[in-house]
Formats: C-alpha cells, structure tokens, sequence
C-alpha cells in the first residue's frame, strides 16, 4: 500500500506462514511509528489461530504440516510489537490483563513484507525474553532445536537467527519510551477478516 497513510486503529493482520500455510495469525490495531517500526497491538479477547502443543509433540510438528491452524482466543497479556519491513525481529512490549508491565520480547522471524493491511512473516522459532530489570534470556531453544531436526533450518540458516538475536541483543532496544503507553478505551478486541487464510 504505497503512499498509505496508517491511521490510530486501523485493523492490521500479522501472520506467521510456512510453505504456503498460515500457521498462526492475529488481528492487530495500529498504534503509530516508532524508530522507523510500525507499531501494532493486540488486547485479550481477540480471535486467532495457532499451532497448539499436543502431550508428547511439539507444535512444529504440525507446523510443517498442511493441518489447519486452531482457532484461539487471545487472553492473558496486553502486547505492544514493532516491526519494519525487511527486518527479521521485532521489539514487543507486554503487560498482563491489569497492565503491570512484565517485559520486552524479541521475536526473531523471515523479514517481514507488507502488503496492504497484512503484515506477513515466517516465525523463527528462536526467541529473546528480556525482564524489566534488563536481564535477557534465549528463549524456546527446544523449539528451535526441534525446528531443525524436522529440517525448517539447517545448520547455516541456524546460525544466520542466532546471529540476528546476538545483533538486536549487543543494540537494547529497551525501554523504548513506550512502556507506559495505554490504548483508547473505546478499543475493543479484534475478530479475523474472513480471508485471513489466504496467502
């Protein structure tokens, strides 16, 4: 959407695909720019699709298969992400249902494209949790491992996501001066757009 000019609000969609598949996707609002990132946020309550764990299976192996994604709610965290076309992460900011902030996640993704009002990615599996003290930590190293057993990454595409976490890491782009930030109360959680699925 060239020249588009994004407004307070407006619906957004960010999708996680792999082969051709939405594995999960969840509608967004529009907050506003920062650092060169759009920033986007989901509330508790808004519709969505997931690859869930199942006892003895990890999610990626469903992820790599044509199943369908879950239906799911999300309930539990306030979620404030930044992204910017080309990058392969994002800068997130989470809060619980009552707003006490809980801290920054990095999710390390394919370089997103946007088109139109849909933000597309690939989930890298790999991930960075850092507390409001600073203090970081890798995160869903099982998962990034399983990934590459199942061959989602292999060894030099391994090393290209950690190395991308190790950059966003050595930068701390935290806080980000919007760790105080509140949404219009008329907001209200978002359902998907009906051609959610289609890549």
């Amino acid at each position: 959407m060239v020249g588009h000019v994004w407004q307070a609000g407006e619906p957004v969609l960010l999708r996680s695909s792999y082969r051709g598949v939405v594995r999960w996707c969840w509608p967004h609002r529009y907050v506003a720019e920062w650092a060169g990132r759009h920033g986007i946020y989901i509330q508790p309550g808004s519709h969505g699709k997931l690859m869930r764990r199942a006892v003895g299976k990890n999610y990626l192996d469903y992820w790599v298969t044509d199943a369908p994604a879950f239906d799911w709610v999300w309930d539990s965290t306030h979620v404030l992400r930044f992204m910017r076309a080309g990058d392969g992460h994002t800068v997130e900011l989470f809060w619980d249902t009552d707003w006490s902030f809980l801290g920054w996640y990095v999710n390390l993704q394919a370089p997103l494209v946007i088109r139109g009002r849909v933000f597309d990615t690939t989930d890298w599996a790999l991930d960075v949790w850092v507390e409001p003290d600073g203090t970081w930590q890798w995160k869903d190293e099982d998962d990034f491992a399983r990934a590459q057993e199942l061959g989602v990454f292999d060894a030099d595409g391994a090393a290209r996501i950690r190395a991308e976490g190790d950059r966003v890491i050595a930068t701390r782009p935290w806080p980000t001066g919007w760790e105080d930030w509140r949404p219009p109360p008329e907001w209200k959680p978002l359902a998907l757009p009906a051609d959610w699925h289609v890549v």
